[in-house]
């Protein structure tokens, strides 16, 4: 019996053919989703679900209008509001019309700035626009990691989390995108502040009924539309938080929590002081450091804030001392 003796050239040759397969087939399983390759991600790419609509499906305001604080006419007191103050601008983006959109493409003067709102977990972003050094604009993927909202945008087709504020794949991913300060209150709070105020019109170009809110009730209840990795602590999970990032610290202030407070907390997040306010009315939160400068914290779910930021601290307020 003789035995075949494996040549050198050969084996190399066979492990370049099956090197090749391997590829190929590793390329081949690379899942596709709405049209974006989510190979190498940064976040488990099983974890990325289609929330339903298309690329695009739920369309962004690229060319918004605005008008002047007294031609809101379909603006009511209590309706909540995304503020922006910035460059001498102040503008309103009321949740009624973000709830169909997600994502404004807008400029404060010369500054390209995003606004984002993700509906599943009640979060409004605003970014500075830019990364890679260059202008991005973005769309909504029709995407959703951890019950939020994907971002792309549409010079590389890259995906971005709106919470953690990184592209997550794509040719930018490992990027990250600057939060700029918002307010998430009523739109009286913010006319009260902002008597200029312009406000996004209800002329998007679209057709949308801008008095229905489809989502209607979701805050209400624990169920969540999507799954999301958070622990419970005792609170709801859609609870609202003020979700505060300092110096890589991460802590989150339920109105709950605040509600009990005396007046203003002052407390220390990432070695820096922060002052957080509670609005009842609303309600709503804002967080400043301690020259008084309004910072970029998140008002949002609380699971979606506990997903994203696991380690997250809580504040709680203390019981009275007993009399």
């Amino acid at each position: 019996m003789s035995l075949a003796v494996p040549v050198p050239g050969r084996i190399a040759a066979s492990a370049m053919s099956l090197a090749l397969m391997f590829v190929a087939t590793a390329v081949l399983a690379e899942p596709i989703r709405n049209g974006f390759d989510l190979g190498g991600a940064l976040v488990p790419a099983e974890e990325i679900l289609q929330g339903g609509p298309p690329k695009d499906g739920i369309p962004a305001i690229d060319k918004p209008e605005f008008v002047a604080a007294g031609k809101a006419r379909g603006l009511r007191g209590k309706d909540m509001v995304l503020g922006i103050a910035r460059n001498g601008i102040a503008k309103a983006y009321p949740i009624l019309i973000l709830n169909w959109h997600e994502v404004v493409n807008d400029r404060f003067g010369a500054e390209p700035i995003v606004v984002t709102f993700c509906p599943l977990c009640g979060s409004g972003v605003a970014f500075e626009a830019t990364a890679g050094g260059r202008t991005l604009q973005f769309g909504v993927s029709g995407l959703l990691y951890n019950s939020d909202v994907l971002l792309f945008d549409r010079a590389t087709n890259s995906l971005w989390s709106q919470i953690r504020a990184q592209a997550v794949t794509g040719p930018l991913k490992g990027e990250r995108l600057i939060q700029v300060p918002m307010l998430h209150m009523t739109w009286d709070d913010w006319r009260r502040r902002h008597p200029q105020t312009l406000v996004l019109s209800e002329r998007t170009g679209f057709g949308r009924d801008y008095s229905r809110d489809p989502y209607d009730g979701y805050d209400k209840t624990e169920a969540l539309m999507f799954p999301a990795r958070f622990r419970a602590e005792g609170f709801h999970p859609k609870e609202r938080v003020l979700g505060v990032l300092v110096g890589g610290k991460a802590k989150a202030y339920p109105f709950s929590e605040l509600a009990r407070a005396a007046g203003p907390v002052s407390d220390v997040v990432g070695g820096q002081r922060v002052i957080v306010r509670f609005l009842p009315q609303g309600p709503a939160a804002e967080a400043q450091d301690a020259s008084g400068r309004t910072l970029a914290a998140t008002t949002l779910f609380w699971f979606a804030w506990a997903a994203f930021h696991p380690g997250t601290e809580i504040f709680r307020a203390q019981k009275p001392a007993p009399r």
